[in-house]
């Protein structure tokens, strides 16, 4: 069984708060966001040592790890940790996507296909899912490991991992700043989801 890894979606952005979809669009946090994220260090800080920190390269979430775990100079920035793109698509509002362009429809029944110059659900799934077991695979069993990267992205993970099925990554909601906690093994195993308690009162 390979180390505890805590996943955790990057602090609030505009485009959260305007139900927009900013993938690789490399969007700043919020005022919220950033006190989620200073919320999220000083529960961690009280009840677990990281042995590591990796995030995605995109500012959101490095500027959450910062906050969040404190020396971002030893902070690992994993390319293949960043959000999905749509491309030509960003910055649409999720219902417009959803009922203009078929967006999800279009993702779910095929898992190859992508937006234009964008990803596909499959493609997502197998470069988060990789990039995590190779995360895993540098640390050992005792220790634990703070992964800041985005909600699709981080959906997709656990829908490849646990189920073999990047289809089911709706099953899987991340609000900001929340707490994940997977070890990846025999069995892969899902020990906590989801979690936000500590970000009260800027849940």
């Amino acid at each position: 069984m390979g180390p505890t890894l805590l996943l955790l979606r990057h602090g609030q952005i505009r485009a959260n708060r305007e139900g927009r979809w900013h993938g690789s669009t490399d969007s700043p946090l919020t005022l919220r966001g950033r006190w989620q994220a200073w919320l999220t260090g000083r529960f961690l800080a009280g009840r677990c040592e990281l042995a590591k920190t990796y995030t995605s390269p995109l500012q959101r979430c490095r500027h959450t790890a910062a906050l969040a775990a404190g020396e971002p100079e030893q902070h690992t920035v994993v390319s293949k940790l960043a959000e999905m793109s749509i491309g030509d698509w960003e910055g649409i509002t999720f219902d417009t996507l959803r009922e203009d362009y078929q967006l999800i429809d279009r993702l779910n029944d095929d898992l190859t296909w992508a937006p234009p110059q964008g990803e596909s659900l499959l493609g997502v799934a197998d470069r988060m899912s990789e990039s995590l077991e190779w995360i895993s695979k540098q640390h050992a069993p005792d220790e634990t490991v703070l992964v800041v990267s985005h909600g699709a992205a981080m959906a997709l993970a656990l829908a490849k991992l646990l189920h073999d099925d990047p289809g089911s990554w709706q099953s899987y909601h991340f609000d900001n700043c929340s707490l994940t906690k997977i070890r990846l093994g025999e069995p892969n195993t899902l020990i906590d989801f989801n979690n936000s308690s500590h970000r009260r009162p800027f849940s």
